[in-house]
């Protein structure tokens, strides 16, 4: 893992994360069964689960994702949920890509918009424009604007399938409207038109009396270029997919070619009502980050990685990065997967933990704060114990979520009829199973994360050495409280379940997930009280479970999971289970009479082999051994007329698959070469189009084995469990700085002051919440701070004028992306 994983070439990375917190005042004509939705443009990328009967839904739902494409629009969607018709789109949020800085990092409400065709709107389109100058017979001189519409790219799919698109191409002013049409192109979202359309300008005048050719001013500054597109709806309304306008008179005498983003239609929403559909409250963080060729990092990267050697290590760049940031998690995220990467984790929570002890009084707070250790803690236990939670709990979670037994024991929510005692009884067992399971599954804890728990249980009995039981509540808060009780309540975030629970489901969830967090504490607080308990239901359940087995279990279980004596290293004897989910599939035609067409099917993937399966948890039907596959590439939609298509290149023919979203795709495509990077086999050229009806699509050859056309993309780190571009996150730690950059400054400057007067002597506000234990080492690293990120700024800057000298872009209305050609 020593080498960076960037390459020569600037990446440009996007992701998103945050919580779809709320819902409130929704339209009020009936109780609703409600979900929301997030999309970029008109796809989408992420659902909730249903709230039932509601009109202020709580949905308290995470997200994170890589974004692989561009995007105008991140929009969210609030539904109604139907059973037996198309589910109802209530209103929206819609927001700029350009204006979702504004919303980072904190919590919002935006009001809910209506929804109408005119302003639902994605894609791009390229044209090049021309004015000519034409004269006629009798020596006078017209004026002709040629538009070329080339094609266009990632329209939007109507009713789940490809568009039909066509455009309609105008030139337009105070007294003039000449509309001209394309042909249609059938069942595609990147349709290639190629037509060029000829309009008159200006009136005629005489040649001989100008020396050279000039456009009428009053005419030109009134006329404009509007390209609209549509699809075509044959027997029903035509579908509205966004337009552009250009100024004539940007032209002049040059030609103008370049990409053209669709906008909405000005009078969209206009008419509508938009205070009485209720509103949304989201936190949002999206970031865009400029990755540079790895050697850029190396300063910084060098910096950070040494920040547990630092004395104290208050002073070093990872802490300071926390202090500064106004939220730890934007720091917490990158630092930790930087550190992982580079084995330096372990002894850099030891040394921030052990600053944590310094400011606790009572053994019973041990680590129950959101500090930089607290939350480091956390994020590791999420990156490196995923593929643990899983052998450990998704047998157990699938039993409770499809068995459906009832396990309500709350007397105010007990429905009529139901029997309190047969559902304790269920809820017992199930907290018995989760919890067998848990004080079974030592021998599969990450080596890493048994580092890190022994690190905290030694520095808990040192820092309160007269208490004995300190020891296991300094890893029973992390293990049981942050890790297995989180991931009961929360399945689907953890990927251990497919879809979100139904409510009874969630309900029962959240009652073992309430008993699991106490039990695991008892190994720690042995005098534990049930009068503490804040629901008296659950004191009464407690009672039952007043057996010092349990104690004893959860001892033993802490005393395992925090040793660091080597353990079988079950990785070997079992596959690595990476990622499953349901997606479709064309028939490879391995029998004559078969039909080729596409099957929704269930997709598993493990460090082993690729299979797919007619439904979850049924036996594969087709399997494809890791060692076999020789590339995962993406696949032409023009190949079969659908999006987010890949393909899997083995011993047979290739294996095409279609994602449900972009973002879906993405992450199927990386897990694939993550886990096959490392094949002795793996090609280095494919064919990015499909074979079919006696040719490859992509370079018309006619031997279907002959040698692909397109080389292999770029390899991916080989890592398959721990996902982690070391480059990708010295990037996304130098922004951290650069935005709290005037933060930095303050605190060199309270550093220095302190060192030379030997105490704060103005303005102590600026930094009076930061941690300065020694200033002359705070002082040091902040200067080589400044000084690298100061270095970075240049290089970012020489890329973005670099970037800028070959691109053209229009009017605010009218963005153009890509180059010129």
């Amino acid at each position: 893992m020593a080498a960076e994983d960037g390459g020569d070439e600037v990446r440009v990375l996007q992701n998103l994360r945050g919580k779809i917190c709320e819902a409130k005042h929704l339209v009020p004509n009936k109780m609703r069964d409600v979900f929301c939705t997030i999309n970029l443009d008109q796809e989408e990328v992420f659902r909730t689960q249903v709230v039932e009967k509601s009109l202020s839904p709580y949905f308290g739902e995470e997200f994170y994702f890589e974004i692989p494409r561009t995007f105008q629009w991140l929009s969210f969607y609030i539904y109604d949920k139907s059973v037996l018709q198309k589910d109802l789109r209530i209103g929206k949020v819609s927001i700029k890509k350009e204006d979702l800085c504004n919303y980072t990092g904190k919590e919002n409400w935006f009001l809910l918009q209506p929804i109408d065709s005119n302003s639902e709107v994605q894609g791009k389109v390229h044209l090049e424009l021309k004015l000519n100058e034409l004269i006629t017979d009798n020596g006078s001189v017209c004026q002709q604007l040629v538009v070329h519409i080339k094609e266009c790219h990632g329209l939007p799919l109507i009713n789940g399938q490809n568009c039909d698109p066509y455009a309609t191409v105008s030139l337009v002013g105070p007294s003039r409207n000449d509309q001209k049409k394309t042909k249609v192109k059938k069942k595609t979202s990147n349709p290639q038109f190629n037509e060029t359309f000829y309009f008159e300008v200006t009136r005629s005048s005489s040649y001989t009396k100008k020396s050279q050719f000039q456009v009428e001013e009053e005419d030109i500054e009134k006329l404009e270029v509007r390209v609209d597109l549509w699809n075509n709806g044959n027997l029903v309304q035509d579908v509205f997919l966004g337009e552009i306008k250009v100024p004539v008179k940007v032209l002049r005498n040059d030609s103008f070619q370049a990409w053209y983003l669709l906008q909405p239609r000005e009078n969209g929403n206009k008419s509508s009502k938009t205070d009485d559909l209720g509103s949304l409250r989201l936190n949002i963080c999206y970031t865009e980050d400029c990755v540079l060729p790895s050697e850029y990092y190396a300063s910084l990267r060098n910096l950070l990685l040494k920040s547990s050697d630092v004395q104290p290590i208050s002073a070093s760049a990872a802490y300071i990065l926390s202090e500064v940031c106004r939220d730890k998690y934007d720091a917490v995220l990158p630092l930790v997967r930087l550190l992982l990467h580079h084995h330096k984790l372990v002894p850099f929570v030891t040394a921030v933990a052990e600053l944590d002890l310094k400011d606790t009084q009572e053994a019973n707070t041990v680590f129950r704060g959101n500090t930089l250790a607290t939350r480091c803690v956390d994020e590791m236990m999420k990156i490196v114990g995923r593929h643990y939670l899983k052998v450990t709990l998704k047998p157990v979670l699938d039993e409770i979520c499809e068995s459906l037994k009832p396990c309500e024991i709350d007397p105010i929510k007990l429905k009529e009829g139901d029997n309190v005692d047969i559902h304790m009884e269920n809820l017992r067992y199930y907290v018995d199973k989760v919890f067998r399971e848990i004080v079974r599954s030592s021998i599969s804890c990450p080596t890493l994360m048994c580092d890190v728990f022994y690190s905290l249980r030694h520095l808990a009995a040192k820092r309160f050495p007269n208490d004995p039981h300190v020891q296991y509540s300094a890893v029973s808060s992390f293990v049981f409280l942050r890790f297995f009780a989180v991931a009961v309540v929360s399945p689907h975030t953890f990927h251990l379940r497919p879809h979100h629970p139904d409510a009874q489901t969630s309900r029962t969830l959240t009652l073992i997930s309430k008993a699991i967090q106490t039990l695991g504490s008892w190994g720690s607080l042995t005098k534990s009280k049930l009068s503490s308990f804040k629901e008296t239901f659950m004191c009464e359940f407690f009672k039952t479970f007043q057996e010092e087995k349990f104690t004893e279990s959860v001892k033993k279980f802490l005393d395992d999971v925090s040793s660091t004596e080597s353990k079988e290293p079950s990785g070997l004897s079992e596959p690595v289970h990476l990622k499953e989910g349901e997606m479709y599939k064309r028939a490879q035609g391995r029998t004559r009479i078969g039909k080729k067409n596409f099957k929704k099917r269930w997709f598993c993937l493990t460090s082993r082999e690729f299979t797919y399966h007619k439904q979850q948890d049924k036996e594969p039907i087709f399997t494809i051994p890791i060692k076999n596959i020789l590339a995962v590439e993406k696949l032409d939609e023009s190949s079969f007329n659908k999006k987010n298509m890949f393909q899997v290149l083995h011993g047979e023919k290739p294996l095409y698959i279609q994602a449900n979203n972009c973002v879906e795709a993405s992450e199927w495509i990386e897990a694939l070469c993550r886990v096959t990077r490392c094949n002795q086999k793996r090609l280095s050229f494919y064919h990015p189009s499909a074979f079919l009806n006696g040719n490859w699509l992509c370079c018309k050859a006619t031997v279907e084995n002959t040698v692909g056309c397109a080389r292999c993309t770029a390899d991916v780190p080989a890592d398959t469990q721990i996902e982690i571009d070391g480059d990708r996150e010295t990037e996304r730690i130098y922004s951290l700085f650069t935005i709290n950059i005037s933060k930095l400054q303050k605190l060199e400057e309270a550093c220095g002051s302190i060192a030379v007067y030997q105490g704060p002597q103005k303005e102590p506000d600026d930094y009076s919440n930061f941690t300065i234990e020694d200033s002359v080492a705070t002082f040091h690293t902040l200067k080589q701070i400044i000084d690298i990120v100061e270095k970075l700024n240049d290089s970012h800057e020489k890329y973005r004028k670099k970037r800028s000298s070959s691109a053209k872009y229009g009017s605010e209305e009218n963005p153009i992306v890509g180059k010129v050609s």
